[in-house]
């Protein structure tokens, strides 16, 4: 198995024992992306809708050091703070894949790390 380690300064540094993504046998796998500024290093919005355009930046930004793009995204993966949040999430989340989206769940939980509001992981092809 070829694997290989992603990291990025686009994205935010891991807070813990974790990769920012991980390339192994063809595939992407991205750690789950909360919504820190990745030059701060805070979380610097408190609303769901700018939480989410954060996360998906910086999800974009470890797949394109993987060299892969939000079109080869085959699986995610949504933890929200408040499923009452889901559609203003999921019409943010959707406009960055108008075309054959991913599969994806979505789970409510009950505490996030630094208490943001959303998470996303994502698998995507290279």
């Amino acid at each position: 198995m070829t694997k290989s380690i992603l990291s990025t300064s686009k994205a935010p540094a891991a807070i813990g024992p974790y990769s920012q993504g991980i390339c192994a046998n063809g595939f992407i796998f991205t750690s789950g992306q909360i919504p820190i500024n990745p030059t701060s290093g805070k979380i610097e919005v408190t609303e769901i809708e700018g939480q989410t355009r954060q996360v998906m930046a910086n999800l974009q930004e470890v797949l394109k050091a993987g060299g892969s793009e939000f079109s080869k995204v085959v699986k995610a993966t949504i933890f929200l703070s408040d499923l009452g949040n889901f559609g203003k999430v999921n019409e943010i989340y959707g406009s960055f894949f108008p075309k054959d989206p991913p599969a994806r769940s979505c789970v409510q939980v009950g505490k996030l790390p630094k208490d943001s509001l959303v998470e996303i992981e994502m698998v995507a092809t290279l």
